[in-house]
C-alpha cells in the first residue's frame, strides 16, 4: 500500500554534514579560524568607529579646526608629491638593477636597507640627524663652510618635505623591485631586434619596456596611494605633526585627538580619508579584474 505525503509533511532532508565531502568539511574548519580573527579584529573595528563617528557635530567641529583643513591639505601634497617622486624614481632604479653585473647586486643589498629595517629606529635616526644642535648633517655643514645650519624640522615646509622626502626613502626600494619583476618578464627578444634596427635606449624605453609595464606601474601607483594613506611613520615619528601642528596628515591628525582624549574626533577625521581611499580602491580593483 503506498503513502503519500503533503508538502507540510515532506520528509526532511539529510543533514549538512552528510551532504558535504571531506575536503569541504576541513575547508570549514580551517577557515572559521579566520572569520573569526576578521570578526574580531577587521569589521568590528571598522564598523564601532564607524558608530563612535555618526554624530554630526564631529564634521562640524572638524569643519571649524583649521589644523584639520592643513592635514587635509598636506594629506593631498603628500600624495601628489611624494607617491609620483617615488614611482618615478622606482621606474628608473628598477632599469639600473635589471642589469646583471655583480656589483649591482652588492649594491642592491646595500639600497634595500631602508625598507628591511624597521621604521621607528631609521626614522627617529633621521630625525637625529636633523636635530639643528647636535644633528651630523648640521655638524657636516659647520665643518665645510663655518655657518650654523638651518632648524630643519622649525619650518612648516621644510618640515613636510623631509617627511616627503624620508618616506620616499624608506618606501622606494620595494617598489623597484617590483618593477624589477616587471623588466625581467620582458622577452629579451624584442630588445635584441630594437638593437638591430639601431634603436636608441630611449626608444627602447617608449616602445617596449614601457607599453609592457604601465599596468603594473599604474597599479602599484594606485596601491603606494592606498598604503601610503595609512601611513603615519614618517611624519608623526620625523615631526610630531609641528611644529604648531601644521604638518599633520589625517593619518596622524587621528593620533592627535585621540591624545586630546577626543575618541569621536579622531574617528571622524579617518572617516574623512574614505573619499580619497574608495576612489582608489575602486580603480585598482577595476584594472585588476581586466
Amino acid at each position: 500500500m503506498a503513502i503519500t505525503l503533503s508538502g507540510d509533511q515532506a520528509l526532511p532532508g539529510p543533514p549538512l554534514s552528510s551532504r558535504l565531502s571531506p575536503a569541504q568539511v576541513w575547508g570549514i574548519v580551517l577557515l572559521a579560524p579566520y572569520l573569526l580573527v576578521f570578526l574580531a579584529f577587521v569589521v568590528y573595528p571598522v564598523c564601532y568607529g564607524l558608530w563612535l563617528a555618526r554624530a554630526p557635530a564631529n564634521y562640524v567641529a572638524l569643519y571649524n579646526d583649521p589644523i584639520f583643513a592643513r592635514a587635509a591639505v598636506n594629506t593631498l601634497i603628500f600624495l601628489v608629491i611624494g607617491i609620483n617622486i617615488k614611482m618615478l624614481i622606482a621606474l628608473f632604479l628598477s632599469g639600473f638593477f635589471a642589469v646583471q653585473r655583480p656589483w649591482i647586486k652588492w649594491l642592491s643589498v646595500i639600497f634595500i636597507l631602508p625598507w628591511a629595517v624597521p621604521s621607528i629606529p631609521t626614522i627617529l635616526s633621521v630625525r637625529f640627524m636633523l636635530n639643528p644642535e647636535w644633528g651630523v648633517i648640521n655638524h657636516l655643514i659647520f665643518s665645510f663652510t663655518g655657518d650654523d645650519g638651518p632648524n630643519w624640522l622649525n619650518d612648516p615646509t621644510v618640515a613636510l618635505s623631509m617627511a616627503i622626502a624620508v618616506h620616499i626613502w624608506k618606501s622606494l626600494p620595494f617598489w623597484t623591485l617590483i618593477l624589477i619583476t616587471g623588466r625581467l618578464a620582458i622577452s629579451h627578444d624584442l630588445f635584441e631586434a630594437a638593437e638591430v634596427d639601431g634603436a636608441s635606449w630611449w626608444q627602447k624605453f617608449r616602445y617596449i619596456t614601457w607599453p609592457s609595464m604601465q599596468t603594473l606601474y599604474v597599479t602599484c601607483t594606485l596601491l603606494s596611494m592606498i598604503w601610503t594613506l595609512g601611513d603615519f611613520n614618517s611624519v608623526y615619528l620625523l615631526t610630531g605633526g609641528g611644529p604648531a601642528d601644521l604638518t599633520h596628515v589625517l593619518s596622524t591628525l587621528g593620533i592627535r585627538y585621540l591624545r586630546l582624549d577626543q575618541l569621536s574626533l579622531a574617528m571622524a577625521s579617518i572617516v574623512c580619508a574614505m573619499p580619497f581611499v574608495l576612489p582608489l580602491v575602486y580603480f585598482m580593483m577595476k584594472r585588476l579584474s581586466r
